[in-house]
């Protein structure tokens, strides 16, 4: 596993996505912790999940609760975990997403994630999408609240543009270190914030960085290598005698500046995969022709 830094904090440079874990679909609870633990075998540091993981019904923070279960029960060490998790959001009982940013639920959100997880300071806290019924400003307001009352020790930015991010920077100065925004193989759009947290020093958490690529490779069937999105990825991946998943993984490490991706994993043989992008290191050739035209 290589090492990459989020704000001050030296973590695995892949991480794990744990919303598979947590929501519905999500593997049993045996499966589940099996999972993150051979995550942490594979050097995997950087936890990512949200307090609005859980499925349709469900109560708010199941999925933080099994990362806490998970970490409790790991045979090894964990000190240098960094859990980063998310507030903001919510389940409705048809099974769709709300959004919640006025202040009050935001301290409220992120006090409760803290006691779910056992960790105070929260390692990294990220405002999981802007409200467009409240300025983004007083959301963020209440992210710098909650850092200067040490609730908080690091901040992020989730689902924004490039305003969102300059606004995020100036009022929360140095503490903001990170982005997580949707980027892969198949959704390339967002270039322009993709650049500017490069120029600001902030790491990109891409979110679902395997979208695009059939998960199918590993189950023993791959995507068609014709295909004019994934088609590279599949070729490089016969090449190197690898999966496409890693080989995509890998060449979103290629990206400007920090960019530390949060692949999601429902059982050990998938995040042992991701893991190993860390270590897969592509050619110049390689990343031209991932890069497309």
């Amino acid at each position: 596993m290589r090492y990459r830094l989020l704000g001050d904090v030296r973590v695995g440079a892949v991480g794990l996505g744990t919303m598979p874990l947590s929501i519905e679909g999500r593997p049993d609870e045996a499966r589940a912790l099996a999972t993150v633990h051979a995550a942490l075998d594979a050097g995997v540091t950087l936890l990512d999940t949200a307090d609005s993981y859980h499925p349709p019904g469900g109560a708010p923070g199941e999925g933080e609760l099994l990362v806490a279960r998970a970490l409790a029960s790991y045979g090894g060490r964990t000190d240098d975990v960094l859990v980063a998790t998310k507030g903001g959001r919510g389940r409705t009982p048809d099974g769709g997403w709300s959004v919640d940013g006025r202040p009050a639920h935001l301290r409220r959100a992120a006090e409760a994630s803290a006691r779910r997880l056992g960790r105070t300071p929260l390692g990294l806290y990220q405002l999981h999408r802007p409200d467009p019924a409240v300025p983004y400003a007083e959301s963020l307001g209440a992210l710098r609240e909650l850092l200067d009352a040490g609730t908080v020790r690091l901040a992020g930015v989730s689902n924004v543009d490039t305003a969102q991010i300059l606004l995020a920077r100036e009022i929360l100065g140095d503490r903001l270190v990170s982005v997580q925004n949707r980027y892969s193989p198949e959704a390339r759009t967002g270039g322009a914030e993709l650049r500017l947290r490069a120029e600001l020093g902030l790491a990109y958490l891409p979110w679902s960085p395997l979208g695009g690529i059939s998960r199918s490779s590993l189950d023993g069937t791959s995507a068609r290598e014709e295909d004019p999105r994934s088609g590279a990825f599949h070729r490089v991946a016969r090449e190197r005698g690898t999966s496409p998943q890693r080989v995509a993984l890998a060449w979103l490490l290629t990206r400007p500046g920090t960019v530390l991706p949060i692949p999601g994993a429902s059982r050990p043989e998938s995040v042992r995969d991701s893991a190993a992008a860390a270590d897969l290191l592509l050619t110049r050739e390689e990343v031209t022709a991932l890069d497309g035209p």
